[in-house]
């Protein structure tokens, strides 16, 4: 066996069905952007053990080398070893990458995982041999999620659309196209360098990609879909841009509604009462509101017939990192605050 595929033969003798007061985890790329966000998260997480962070390119080398904020916080080292003596196993690789790792790796069925990548979100993609994915996106799913053993994180586009429009879903309101166009920070690209993420071309530019054609599409689909019978992605009409921040994604949405400002204040409101992360309001709201923070804020206003719905987040925590944090929270019975009350940058 390579060293890369190398599997510690240990299992948790944890107590409590499979884990006690401390949840022990294992991160696979533990050296990105998603990576980095999941360490500085966890090593502040109360309930949580850092087993092993792993890392190909960076074994040996201490994590703050790479994360370098992360000096005086920690003093893990990457490995190029996968310890199984776990409770949960985040994976933070890129697309495609997660089935890969899962069809040369044997994680026992015992150590829940939770998937960053895009592998498992599609219901035709949700199996793999023995293990099963539930989409993690607790605003539609809690009940589900907490049952769960292994969670299908959603995408960052993803979750800042679907929690802009679940609540009108959840009524059958979604009648007419849906229009949105929303803009991501850099970050949202990942840390490979392309001609789009290099600093020289994205500061003080805008650019459209993907238009009509965002693979985070069929998600949306298919959790609207699962609120409303009938509603098809093709009633989205999506224009993705790349912003010129580091960063964030903030969406305005608009679709043909019959109801006041005040009835779709309620909607929203009730919808997402008892979701601690996602608030409501009818002010203005910015994206600095939210970034560093596993936060969504949704501003609703009326135009005549028009319902405008402006949804933001930041798209490395709600929209990777710290929604997977939350659905460990909910896998293992914490409150699903616990370790992400995070301070927003404020200005």
């Amino acid at each position: 066996m390579s060293e890369t595929n190398s599997i510690k033969n240990t299992t948790s003798t944890s107590p409590l069905g499979g884990w006690g007061a401390v949840v022990k985890a294992g991160i696979i790329g533990g050296a990105g952007y998603t990576g980095g966000e999941m360490l500085r998260i966890l090593i502040n997480h109360p309930n949580v053990e850092i087993t092993f962070v792993h890392s190909k390119s960076n074994a040996g080398n201490f994590v703050y080398e790479v994360h370098t904020d992360l000096f005086g916080d920690t003093d893990l080292k990457f490995t190029s070893e996968i310890s199984t003596d776990i409770d949960v196993l985040f994976l933070c690789v890129g697309h495609g990458d997660a089935k890969k790792f899962l069809e040369v790796n044997a994680i026992p069925d015992t150590v829940k995982i939770i998937d960053l990548s895009q592998d498992f979100r599609l219901k035709k993609n949700t199996t793999l041999g023995s293990k099963s994915f539930v989409y993690g996106l607790p605003e539609l799913n809690k009940a589900a999620i907490q049952k769960a053993q292994n969670i299908a994180n959603p995408g960052c586009f993803a979750t800042c659309l679907q929690l802009g429009l679940l609540p009108l879903a959840s009524k059958g309101l979604l009648t007419n196209e849906v229009n949105i166009t929303a803009t991501t920070g850099s970050t949202g690209a990942g840390q490979s360098l392309s001609a789009t993420s290099h600093f020289t071309w994205r500061n003080d530019n805008l650019s459209v990609y993907k238009a009509f054609d965002h693979q985070h599409l069929n998600e949306i689909g298919e959790s609207l879909n699962q609120l409303q019978n009938g509603f098809t992605r093709e009633a989205i009409n999506f224009i993705p841009y790349r912003g010129d921040f580091t960063r964030g994604i903030i969406a305005s949405i608009y679709t043909d509604s019959n109801l006041s400002e005040e009835e779709a204040l309620a909607l929203y409101s009730s919808y997402y009462e008892g979701h601690p992360f996602t608030h409501v309001t009818t002010r203005n709201i910015d994206l600095k509101q939210v970034v560093n923070t596993n936060k969504c804020f949704i501003q609703i206003k009326n135009h005549g017939n028009k319902l405008l719905i402006i949804s933001i987040i930041d798209n490395l925590l709600k929209g990777a990192s710290g929604q997977a944090v939350q659905n460990m929270n909910l896998l293992f019975g914490l409150d699903e605050r616990t370790g992400l009350r995070l301070k927003a940058t404020g200005f």
